[in-house]
């Protein structure tokens, strides 16, 4: 008898700092999980699709069939193998794919369009690092048989025009179906895909052969959307598309001198805000620009490139919207445009993700705790009551 007793008090405080340990292990794993995974399922969570006008509200089940749901996202720029370090690859690119495939499931989009800059060195990118730089894309941004993922060409994923080849700009189109000209129609809904890049205006061959796809292109959508007569004869072999006015994607914004007009809380800082943009390489040129508002007359514009939010009209009445980055790499709070879309309207609404400081703020303060539990554990760390009453006492001593 006296034995098993003096066992079972030797076996106390073994047991004591075993459940200590499991209850360290809870904590940590706790956190954990909240900031590597459920954050992102709260965050996106709050986020609603839009309302269109005469759309999804109207009681009509057929309109409500005809809305289309897109979310549209930029400049993910996955790091490569020369710039990027493996912790930074790892932190951000596990921030998006957690991003991505949340919205994916919490919000089931129809169509998700990322507008260039998928890569941060596709420009540079051996035949090796590109596959490798594709699977990890294909890995992080998976989606469901019932969504279409469509991806614009940007600078960083074939270069600049100066370091733009065929070879290059043909390496994209294998993988992702890109051709600068390509119609897209969905839902009676026409979206037109440009290279921005090759809207250089010099007569390179990449770009003419761009830019007669677009003037082709534009032929079709502009005969569309006149009453149909056999008077007009330029028309009468066109293939007739939905007579909706179409919406651009591209990388590079439309020109303007800067982003000194731009507000909200994701457009760029005060700091660059009154930087001139360099015609061709922060913007289109003026005269790229002017091309494409004449030849499409588009309804809505969408557009990367500086990482930053802003929203502009063109002639006075038509919008653009420059979409920031999605990634914490370009800026701490990274966000993507959900749109509800019809054939004759269009409501945008901006969806923010988990900021990166709200993140590292959290594991800070459970840092910290966790140190505070761990002294108070040992008794390293004085109870604030104990401490009150060493000074009462020490007081009447005296």
């Amino acid at each position: 008898m006296l034995t098993s007793s003096l066992t079972t008090m030797k076996n106390l405080p073994s047991k004591k700092r075993i459940y200590f340990l499991l209850k360290l292990v809870c904590f940590v794993s706790s956190v954990l999980m909240f900031c590597e995974f459920l954050i992102y399922y709260v965050v996106i969570f709050q986020c609603q699709w839009p309302e269109v006008k005469g759309g999804a509200h109207t009681g009509n089940t057929e309109t409500s069939a005809s809305v289309l749901k897109a979310i549209i996202l930029a400049d993910t720029h996955l790091l490569g193998e020369i710039k990027g370090h493996w912790l930074d690859k790892l932190r951000r690119e596990w921030q998006m794919e957690r991003s991505f495939q949340s919205a994916m499931w919490l919000l089931q989009p129809d169509i998700v369009f990322i507008l260039g800059d998928v890569f941060d060195e596709g420009k540079w990118s051996s035949p090796q690092a590109w596959a490798d730089d594709v699977r990890r894309f294909r890995k992080m941004f998976k989606y469901p048989a019932s969504t279409e993922l469509v991806v614009v060409v940007g600078n960083h994923d074939i270069g600049f025009h100066y370091e733009m080849t065929t070879y290059k700009v043909k390496r994209f189109e294998k993988v992702f179906n890109f051709t600068s000209g390509k119609l897209i129609t969905r839902k009676g809904i026409n979206f037109v895909v440009v290279n921005s890049v090759a809207m250089e205006g010099d007569g390179c061959a990449i770009c003419s052969t761009s830019e007669a796809k677009l003037v082709a292109l534009s032929h079709k959508l502009n005969c569309s959307q006149q009453n149909w007569n056999h008077s007009n004869k330029g028309c009468s072999d066109v293939e007739k598309l939905p007579a909706s006015e179409p919406i651009l994607l591209q990388h590079y914004p439309f020109y303007r001198k800067s982003d000194a007009e731009c507000s909200g809380e994701d457009s760029a800082p005060p700091e660059e805000k009154n930087i001139p943009f360099k015609e061709k390489y922060d913007v289109l040129s003026q005269e790229a620009s002017q091309k494409l508002l004449w030849w499409f007359r588009p309804r809505l514009i969408l557009s990367g490139h500086t990482h930053s939010a802003c929203e502009v009209l063109h002639a006075g009445k038509i919008p653009e919207i420059s979409v920031p980055s999605f990634s914490w790499r370009n800026r701490n709070n990274p966000s993507f445009i959900m749109g509800s879309i019809t054939p004759t309207d269009f409501s945008l609404q901006k969806c923010f993700l988990p900021h990166e400081s709200t993140v590292f703020t959290i594991y800070c303060a459970a840092g910290a705790l966790l140190v505070i539990l761990i002294l108070a554990h040992f008794q390293l760390l004085t109870p604030p009551f104990y401490f009150a009453q060493h000074l009462i006492s020490k007081h009447k001593a005296v």
